[in-house]
């Protein structure tokens, strides 16, 4: 499914967004999140606690195989990634909700995914789960550059900011290659791959926009935030699920698990336009209603 040079472009990817995404970042922000600590927490929940149970829910619904079924639960069990924070530039969200709900579920995924993982895969073989403590010593291997960009960015912002676009841009350009490379040579899959696959990886992304967004309005967040944990909650770091699944397990089980991770990175960025397209219009349309209030009684 991938090829020797796709998968090290992929590892490589990942530490380069990891590198970009502490660059981002200066110990202020972390005092600035302290100005919505309702908004991230609902988005920290909605993160481990409905995302596992919609991917687990949707196995069993859609009856997929225990290879599918730890492929889905895992991207489910996943935190967010860095592509959130740029629809959520596009859809007029709050990206600085949005960033800081990156890093804070990114910082807890070593601990909160291998728990996740643990619980939802129960009876499932143990030729097809994984172990908790691979994916943990991953995630916690994949901090360190995380951590090394913070500390650059302390140490210079303009460099820190060099860093910051240069991840970002090489990120985009691996993501590319990766997606214009895999989809022609594995056009035959995508015809023979059954519907409950292609129904899974688009629902689990359009099920946690709406289900995101209607647990921030019960908690009372406002329409901008909860669009801004609602597009957090449903995208999920794909890439990050597809290495796991590629540091674990070898030949065709290896093939099996990768189809859920990999086709959920190719359709959310499909789903997510989408999302983005609404939730712009709903913030243009927001913004023209509180400008006519001005204006009226003027």
């Amino acid at each position: 499914m991938l090829s020797p040079l796709e998968e090290s472009l992929l590892s490589i990817m990942m530490v380069i967004i990891m590198f970009g995404m502490g660059s981002s970042l200066t110990f202020k922000d972390f005092r600035l999140a302290l100005r919505h600590p309702q908004a991230v927490g609902v988005g920290f929940a909605s993160q481990y606690m409905l995302m596992p149970l919609i991917a687990f829910s949707l196995s069993r619904v859609l009856n997929l195989t225990p290879e599918q079924t730890v492929g889905l639960v895992l991207v489910g069990c996943m935190p967010g990634g860095t592509t959130s924070n740029i629809f959520a530039y596009f859809s007029k969200s709050l990206l600085s909700l949005s960033i800081m709900m990156t890093i804070c579920s990114t910082l807890a995924g070593f601990i909160m995914v291998p728990l996740l993982m643990e619980f939802y895969t129960q009876g499932i073989d143990d030729a097809f789960r994984i172990p908790p403590d691979q994916i943990a010593r991953l995630l916690f291997v994949l901090l360190i550059p995380t951590l090394v960009g913070m500390w650059l960015r302390r140490r210079n912002s303009n460099i820190g900011a060099v860093i910051e676009l240069m991840g970002g841009i090489l990120g985009a350009i691996v993501i590319i290659f990766l997606v214009v490379t895999w989809v022609p040579r594995n056009w035959v899959l995508l015809v023979e791959t059954g519907w409950e696959v292609y129904a899974a990886v688009i629902l689990i992304g359009v099920i946690g926009f709406a289900f995101g967004y209607l647990f921030s309005r019960v908690l009372r967040l406002n329409p901008q935030k909860s669009r801004t944990v609602s597009l957090e909650t449903g995208i999920q770091n794909g890439p990050l699920a597809a290495l796991i699944v590629i540091m674990t397990f070898a030949d065709e089980t290896q093939q099996l698990i990768l189809l859920m991770p990999v086709m959920y990175s190719l359709f959310i960025v499909i789903n997510s336009t989408f999302a983005t397209i609404f939730y712009r219009r709903w913030t243009r349309r927001e913004e023209l209603a509180r400008d006519q209030a001005k204006v009226e009684p003027a």
